[in-house]
């Protein structure tokens, strides 16, 4: 039985793809579930403190964009984290006791390593996404000024083959990671996590059988969020002047992501609500149309993890009743989110 505050049709539920499970968000809490090579789930769940209410100005359009993104990338690294140790784990031992005289290892230094190892891996993964989708494009768009162009194209049509290659990238970035039999198993439980949230949103019990039927292919997923990025920037990038240094164009772009971010975001909550309309419809058939190869059908047993991802984050929302008999659960990682829509999977397995 669903219980809460709010009524149904209004809470937003959403989450991200993970190795061999999903994690799934409600405004409050976020929940875990990971198939292990012995077949049994584990689960994890934890609550998800508001920035916006410790910092009002992250309410405002835009800035509640940027806040979601950054924070959406914590989390997700963080549960990604988990679920590769999770899928990956076999029975270990018990751990032995210290001899006499030796100090165990306290957790907290584990929690360091950890916490550093996860801004390593933002850092590393900004930095490549900087590199392949901004410098990369914009190195051969200058290029090509000169040896194809003759070094006639307008501020607005140098953008735009800035924007074409960037977008040529991101599609082929895509299509080769698909083609791996790994990934391919994330968009499969990237379906079962679409298909999960529909089952939510129509209000229907939350069974593998209600959930199988419902599409894969959602209006709120960051695979649509991305493409609205590629879109955005082509139009914020213009207003670089191209006869500004190759540095300082580069430089701006870097400067001004956080910006097209938010825009981006505005833009694809504003369509996700008016998606009936025709012109938004139109504006949303390409991120749908991309998530055929973002999402793949999911297996019965996917959608068995989505479906108690998605109970955990509700528990621990305090939306729907706890379990008499409590999962086998991981300690619940405390990770401070802004209180956004939970529909910003960032990478393009959310939802």
């Amino acid at each position: 039985m669903r219980t809460g505050n709010s009524p149904e049709g209004e809470l937003l539920v959403g989450g991200q793809a993970l190795i061999e499970g999903v994690m799934m968000r409600s405004p409050g809490a976020y929940g875990v579930a990971v198939r292990r090579p012995d077949g049994s789930i584990v689960f994890q769940r934890g609550k998800v403190a508001s920035l916006a209410k410790r910092y009002p100005f992250l309410k405002l359009p835009i800035l509640r964009g940027v806040a979601v993104l950054f924070q959406s990338l914590a989390l997700g690294i963080r549960t990604l984290n988990f679920s590769a140790e999770q899928a990956m784990a076999e029975e270990k031992p018990p751990e032995a006791k210290p001899e006499e005289g030796q100090e165990a290892k306290p957790e907290a230094k584990k929690d360091d390593k950890s916490n550093w190892a996860i801004a390593g891996s933002m850092a590393v993964g900004l930095a490549l996404g900087a590199g392949v989708f901004l410098l990369l494009p914009l190195w051969l768009t200058q290029l090509s000024e000169h040896y194809v162009f003759g070094g006639h194209l307008g501020n607005l049509a140098f953008n735009l083959v800035d924007g074409l290659l960037r977008a040529l990238f991101f599609l082929g970035y895509i299509f080769l990671i698909s083609r791996m039999k790994d990934i391919h198993r994330v968009f499969q439980y990237h379906g079962a996590e679409h298909k999960v949230v529909f089952a939510w949103e129509k209000q229907v019990p939350l069974t593998v059988e209600n959930a199988r039927v419902q599409s894969r292919l959602h209006p709120r997923c960051g695979t649509s969020f991305l493409l609205f990025v590629l879109l955005v920037s082509i139009l914020v990038f213009a207003f670089i002047p191209k006869t500004a240094p190759f540095l300082m164009k580069f430089g701006g772009r870097l400067l001004l992501v956080p910006a097209i971010a938010g825009l981006s975001y505005e833009v694809l909550r504003f369509t996700a609500k008016h998606r009936a309309a025709p012109l938004f419809a139109l504006l949303v058939a390409p991120g749908l149309a991309l998530q055929r190869i973002t999402t793949q059908e999911p297996t019965d047993d996917m959608l068995e993890v989505a479906i108690a991802a998605l109970e955990e984050a509700l528990r621990e929302d305090g939306l729907l009743q706890d379990r008499e008999t409590p999962r086998e659960a991981a300690d619940p990682l405390a990770v401070p989110l802004a209180d956004l829509p939970a529909s910003m999977p960032g990478a393009a397995a959310r939802a």
